[in-house]
């Protein structure tokens, strides 16, 4: 495995397994599978209901806690101090343990400083070892970084080949903190899965156009936390760290960037006020 360092030192693996939309019920199962393949990094939230899943893979699996990356998320509906606060205790309980080594806020709406607040007095008491936020915006992500004491270490956005967030990533850069990339297969949408460009390399390397994506993400310094529920896939996903894509390969697939979202934006009013509602 290959690891990025943190801007406070932790280092992170570059590739680890996401439980997003994983079934709660089947989701020890599903862990426990990737960790078993090789899997050390697990990506969970507070909204994705299934924290107690991975917690019980933590406890089951026989890896040291030490040499396993946890990551966590607090939810809007637990925006602001007191709040964010309690719902860190719960995620620990959820978790069996007793600290995350990454915890972010999962979407900028709310009193996400009074989040923040929260996040900083827990990484101050060790129960997380990095912090930072998820789907901040450039604008936000300044804003955040310029007004707190502790730098946000990572901000885990959408990136996939469709969606390369060129100006995030300078701004990311410029203020130390690490990309990380959710949804970096698309979900499948605009054909990712037969797109030519990543077939036509991926046959190069008898890849499929998921590694190929991966592996283009990896190289171009972005984290990846691939999901699947399936094993075979899962070992697959982790299957990008024999072989290297060329200068000309990376620049095919740097011209697939649209620069918008196949998802949703926060610049959208009807967005904004959806999120609002789960205030």
């Amino acid at each position: 495995m290959e690891y990025v360092t943190l801007n406070n030192g932790v280092k992170m693996p570059v590739l680890g397994y996401g439980v997003y939309q994983v079934d709660p019920a089947e989701c020890e199962r599903c862990v426990l599978d990737a960790i078993a393949l090789g899997y050390r990094s697990i990506d969970t939230a507070q909204a994705y209901a299934n924290e107690g899943g991975v917690g019980n893979a933590i406890a089951a699996c026989g890896i040291p806690r030490d040499q396993l990356f946890i990551t966590t998320k607090v939810w809007i509906s637990n925006a602001g101090y007191e709040k964010a606060k309690k719902s860190i205790q719960e995620s620990l309980q959820n978790l069996k343990t007793d600290y995350v080594d990454l915890l972010l806020i999962h979407q900028p709406f709310g009193d996400y400083y009074g989040t923040y607040r929260a996040m900083e007095e827990s990484y101050a008491a060790g129960q997380a070892r990095a912090i930072g936020v998820s789907n901040f915006y450039p604008d936000r992500f300044i804003d955040l970084a310029h007004f707190s004491k502790v730098k946000p270490a990572v901000n885990q956005i959408e990136t996939h080949v469709f969606q390369q967030q060129k100006t995030a990533r300078k701004v990311l850069a410029n203020h130390g903190a690490q990309i990380e990339s959710w949804g970096p297969f698309a979900e499948g949408k605009n054909g990712f899965f037969t797109n030519p460009t990543l077939l036509r390399i991926g046959s190069r390397y008898d890849k499929s156009p998921a590694q190929v994506a991966l592996r283009f993400l990896i190289q171009s310094g972005v984290v990846v936390i691939p999901k699947s529920t399936h094993k075979e896939r899962m070992k697959e996903n982790l299957d990008v760290f024999d072989f290297t894509l060329t200068r000309e390969e990376m620049a095919e697939i740097g011209a697939l960037d649209t620069g918008n979202s196949l998802f949703f934006s926060h610049q959208d009013p009807k967005t904004v006020e959806w999120f609002m509602s789960l205030v």
